[in-house]
């Protein structure tokens, strides 16, 4: 494989790994499972290798595992091909319209961007509202379709998802991808914006939670359920679900989502104290939440560094320097920007966070 399309995939998998843990990470089916992986494979594959799967479509256009290895082979492509690009394009629509309630459909390998794809997207998007009205009791078609507009039209994806929660409403997939969309973006809004999407979040979340039965998926829960309460201006819930998240996590050492739960459950209580005009307690937990062993969120994408702000806007510069040093220890790709950041804050600066204010 060439280097850039080394570097593609491993871009395209984090991409896909962040948009997971944002979006549905404790709701992937086995469907979902099976045609990422299948996905996965088709980056890797060789122009004659995809070649092959497209002789194989002539003669069988219902072979969905060489489609999906060919959406992630065109995934990478159609960055660098306009030919790569339009079959990427032809073989979504083909999804949509021919298995709308297959796994491949619920990936972003099958998913379109309005400025990349142009027309091809608002032709895909009338595809899945047809498909709706024509499936009206499918929670899978109308799941899947809510997918394809969670980027691009978050009101068309909350209505389908508030359909999908009628026809089933003892499933806590829906309540917790509508918790979801509320809850993007939040962190950046305005207060009184922050604080009713964090308000409509929770209320979902905590209906989810009710709903679920497996151990795990609410341990997975709790770290969104202390954030979104937080947000939504609910202190003592938010400490509550953030005290029960630290509380778990020894059970679950082994866990992908161990080190989240550390250091979320850390700074969800550290922003409560700072919050309480606790000072003192809010940099024990800022250093706490620090001390994560990390995870592949985690060591991918950095640690949240929204209290380290806070204090920071406080001038609590040495406390916050000592937590860059202790994310060093999990976060070895971000080293340069740590002591970029670093830099900036013993000059009396304040750094740009970026996306780790929303991670």
């Amino acid at each position: 494989m060439s280097s850039w399309r080394k570097l593609g995939n491993i871009l395209f998998l984090s991409l896909l790994v962040m948009f997971c843990f944002l979006l549905g990470k404790h709701a992937m089916g086995d469907e979902y499972k099976d045609a990422t992986l299948l996905a996965m494979q088709g980056g890797e594959i060789s122009n004659e290798e995809a070649l092959k799967l497209e002789q194989q479509l002539g003669q069988n256009v219902n072979d969905l595992a060489a489609r999906a290895k060919l959406l992630g082979y065109y995934q990478l492509e159609s960055f660098k091909s306009k030919d790569a690009r339009k079959a990427r394009q032809r073989h979504i629509l083909w999804v949509i319209q021919n298995c709308p309630g297959c796994g491949i459909a619920s990936t972003p390998y099958s998913w379109l961007d309005p400025m990349l794809d142009g027309e091809v997207y608002y032709e895909a998007k009338a595809l899945w509202l047809k498909q709706v009205e024509s499936h009206k009791e499918s929670t899978a078609i109308i799941g899947n379709a809510a997918k394809f507009f969670i980027l691009h039209d978050q009101d068309a994806a909350e209505d389908l998802l508030k359909r999908a929660k009628a026809l089933d409403p003892r499933n806590p997939e829906w309540p917790k991808r509508l918790g979801e969309i509320y809850s993007l973006g939040m962190s950046r809004k305005p207060a009184e914006s922050r604080k009713e999407a964090g308000a409509k979040s929770l209320e979902q979340m905590e209906e989810t939670l009710s709903l679920t039965i497996d151990d795990n998926n609410k341990f997975y829960l709790l770290d969104e359920l202390s954030t979104v309460a937080f947000e939504a201006g609910d202190s003592s819930k938010a400490s509550k679900y953030a005290s029960q998240l630290l509380q778990k996590a020894p059970q679950y050492k082994k866990d992908w989502n161990y080190g989240n739960a550390i250091h979320k459950g850390n700074l969800i209580l550290g922003r409560v104290a700072l919050a309480s005009g606790k000072l003192e307690e809010a940099k024990d937990y800022l250093l706490k939440a620090g001390k994560t062993p990390g995870s592949p969120q985690l060591d991918s994408f950095g640690p949240n560094m929204t209290l380290a702000k806070e204090l920071l806007e406080k001038g609590e510069r040495k406390v916050v320097i000592e937590y860059f040093r202790e994310c060093g220890n999990f976060w070895q790709s971000g080293n340069d920007k740590l002591m970029n950041w670093m830099a900036i804050v013993n000059q009396g600066g304040m750094p740009n966070f970026g996306g780790n204010l929303d991670y």
